[in-house]
């Protein structure tokens, strides 16, 4: 699996959301988030580029960048790979500490409650 920072996770995010972007459009969507500079979001976008999380495409004198990585199943691995090393690939341990740590709310139980009746099916 492509191994994505934090930093980078979150251009893969806006490109996900909204693939096709170049770096002026990704740094200053990330504005609001983060006070980067343009030279420091193109890094990432380098380096995901490197990594083959993202593709280019010419337009002009610019490049728009484009997710390589299929969202869904990055988020499903990388949930996999953290539950394995953190957990010993067990779910329990990880919503009971969900549950102490930061609490469930009426919503996320029904949520819970919905998944674990369709499991048993």
């Amino acid at each position: 699996m492509t191994q994505i920072s934090a930093s980078e996770l979150e251009v893969m995010e806006v490109l996900w959301a909204k693939p096709g972007l170049a770096a002026s459009d990704v740094h200053e969507t990330l504005g609001d988030e983060r006070d980067w500079n343009i030279r420091t979001v193109k890094t990432f976008l380098s380096r995901l580029v490197e990594k083959g999380a993202l593709k280019t495409v010419e337009d002009g004198r610019r490049y728009l960048y484009f997710p390589v990585l299929d969202e869904a199943e990055y988020k499903a691995e990388a949930a996999t790979q953290f539950i394995d090393r953190v957990f010993s690939g067990r779910a329990a341990p990880l919503v009971a500490h969900l549950a102490d740590s930061r609490g469930l709310t009426k919503e996320d139980i029904a949520e819970l409650e919905k998944l674990l009746g369709e499991l048993k099916k």
